[in-house]
């Protein structure tokens, strides 16, 4: 009998699973389109942050979108352990640190082409993984 009552807790962990890694391919995919997409329109992906020019690479934009996804997961799945309104919770921390993140992005010293990739980034990989983790949270199996 607990064999029973544990498979569909597991199927539904498994799709939770599945569904996030989705999600957060997606969200790596769409910052990348934005990337390309602003370097085949000619945007001096380059910023000065300080310590001089630096460009913003492909690589760059993978990792940093992939680390905000799985620190986004992260934090999610501690929620999920600790209260019955994680994806509530969550959801209210995600957009008020993808809400933050806009500021620095949109202040950088950069030409406008390059604030509005860098917004746009952070724009399409906040949407991704806020609409695709919520949605792997509903998800019963």
């Amino acid at each position: 009998m607990s064999t029973e009552a544990s498979t569909p807790r597991s199927d539904v962990g498994a799709s939770r699973v599945r569904y996030r890694s989705v999600a957060l391919v997606v969200a790596v995919l769409a910052a990348v389109v934005v990337w390309l997409i602003a370097t085949v329109a000619g945007a001096p992906l380059t910023v000065d942050q300080g310590a001089g020019p630096q460009d913003v690479t492909v690589l760059a934009v993978i990792v940093t979108s992939a680390l905000a996804a799985l620190l986004g997961w992260g934090l999610l799945a501690v929620l999920e352990r600790v209260s019955a309104r994680a994806t509530t919770i969550w959801t209210g921390i995600a957009v008020a640190v993808l809400a933050l993140s806009l500021v620095p992005a949109s202040l950088v010293d950069a030409a406008a082409g390059t604030t509005v990739a860098l917004v746009l980034m952070h724009l399409a990989v906040g949407a991704v993984v806020i609409l695709g983790f919520r949605m792997a949270g509903a998800r019963r199996g």
